[in-house]
């Protein structure tokens, strides 16, 4: 399968790849987040148990005050961290998300990356370039009799 790419703006430049940790619901910042082992900790989120560490985390925005950012950082200083940010849109919340994490950041996105990238596709974000590049991981539906899974 061809990559997809999604064109957008480089917030913060650098380059990370990871595991897509997207959701369109934001993981609250105030106890969203386990800043010891870096696992989302809010009840009913659809990344529930999973480690925001490596991952690139791509969410529609924010939720409560700029403290959000304070448990992002804390579990990214205990080793667990997200590579990289995508958010379609910046607000003052994500920005400094963004900027006390230092990690490459795309923004102002031409597509919407919900309706392509799920949980777990591998994805390349390129923060100097404004690029994000979508590797499908195969599905088992996906795939064909005789073929591996990936």
């Amino acid at each position: 399968m061809e990559p997809i790419v999604i064109r957008g703006r480089g917030a913060l430049g650098g380059v990370a790849e990871g595991p897509a940790l997207i959701s369109r619901r934001t993981i609250t910042g105030w106890g969203g987040v386990d800043v010891h082992t870096g696992k989302v900790k809010e009840p009913g989120h659809p990344l529930e148990g999973m480690s925001l560490k490596g991952g690139i985390l791509i969410m529609e925005g924010s939720r409560g005050s700029n403290g959000w950012s304070i448990f992002f950082h804390a579990a990214q200083v205990s080793g667990f961290g997200p590579a990289a940010l995508v958010f379609p849109h910046l607000d003052s919340r994500t920005a400094v998300a963004a900027a006390v994490l230092n990690i490459p950041t795309v923004t102002d996105l031409e597509s919407d990356p919900f309706g392509v990238i799920n949980v777990g596709d591998r994805v390349r974000v390129d923060g100097d370039q404004g690029l994000i590049t979508v590797i499908r991981v195969l599905r088992i539906s996906e795939i064909g009799e005789g073929e591996d899974c990936v």
